[in-house]
């Protein structure tokens, strides 16, 4: 409508090699230069430093906070309608929020659903747009939930009218979006974005990292909530931390479950790298609906495959 489409627009670019002082740590790890390493895993060092985490539950059957869950797959369905032309005024700006009642750490009911959606000047709020979208997007999506969801509150489109968007309605994207991105605020984040980097910095890398490793924590039923944070110091390879929180739910010590994460999985770059398959060009499917949660064949952090490795070297 406004004359912007990704898909045709011009792209500038502008490309610069990395700083040769940070090239060399990463190229040339700490583990070389100063202790001889010959293993070739000891060969790459993080990009960065920092602090990186990752997080799972059993709210889902993916493994995820059940509030991020919900926004993203509404997100997905307002785009899916929007798209298959089910309705003909929507836009593709939009975005969606979803707040959760608990009771300790068990979800028991929906309070709250939030979408704003970019639609079409003609287009009546109450008549025609929230019917449509509590029919077409809501519930489809919340229908099958085992939590109470008889009084949630429904607000679309909260301001009245969105019918100026994309680009052309904000300034960019000044954030970057870390907790959409992850974990909607159920877990800790390091502070550093994942998009625009590729894996030899292990803000991305080593985030999802910690998320396999979650994960596979919960899934070996070792504990039913699990967050793992790791510490790099730029330009080594062996991380200089791994923190392991289990929030009380753990069924064995969680000096046990940290050993076994340590016994199960290599935290370097290149072996994250190597383990995950991340030199590929899978990350334009990381753009929306989250990087997490989403159980596609690229997406090989969310693989439960060392599950039974994990419990067997817990029990030990």
């Amino acid at each position: 409508d406004k004359g912007f489409d990704g898909n045709s627009c011009g792209v500038s670019l502008s490309i610069g090699q990395q700083s040769s002082d940070i090239a060399q740590g990463v190229d040339s790890a700490f583990e070389k230069r100063v202790s001889s390493s010959v293993d070739p895993l000891d060969l790459q060092g993080a990009g960065d430093q920092g602090l990186m985490f990752g997080y799972a539950c059993d709210d889902t059957p993916e493994l995820m906070p059940l509030p991020i869950s919900l926004a993203h797959k509404l997100s997905l369905q307002l785009s899916s309608i929007r798209k298959a032309g089910a309705v003909d005024y929507l836009r593709p700006d939009g975005k969606t929020q979803v707040t959760i009642e608990y009771n300790g750490d068990k979800a028991v009911a929906l309070n709250t659903i939030v979408i704003s959606t970019q639609h079409a000047p003609h287009v009546d709020l109450e008549k025609t747009l929230t019917p449509d979208l509590k029919k077409l997007v809501i519930d489809p999506i919340i229908s099958g939930l085992n939590i109470d969801t008889s009084d949630v509150r429904i607000l679309i489109n909260p301001t009245g009218r969105f019918v100026i968007g994309g680009p052309m309605g904000d300034a960019g994207l000044t954030g970057r979006k870390i907790i959409v991105d992850t974990y909607g605020g159920m877990a800790r984040h390091g502070g550093g974005a994942f998009s625009g980097k590729d894996p030899s910095k292990v803000d991305r890398s080593a985030a999802y990292a910690m998320r396999w490793i979650a994960k596979n924590v919960v899934a070996a039923g070792l504990a039913t909530r699990c967050e793992v944070q790791v510490a790099y110091a730029i330009g080594k390879a062996q991380p200089v931390g791994l923190f392991i929180e289990t929030f009380g739910t753990e069924k064995v010590s969680p000096e046990r479950i940290s050993d076994a994460v340590l016994a199960t999985f290599d935290l370097r770059p290149a072996a994250i790298i190597k383990d995950l398959n991340l030199l590929r060009p899978i990350y334009s499917a990381t753009a929306s609906y989250g990087h997490f949660g989403r159980e596609l064949p690229d997406f090989t952090w969310e693989k439960t495959d060392r599950a039974a490795a994990l419990k067997e070297a817990a029990s030990r």
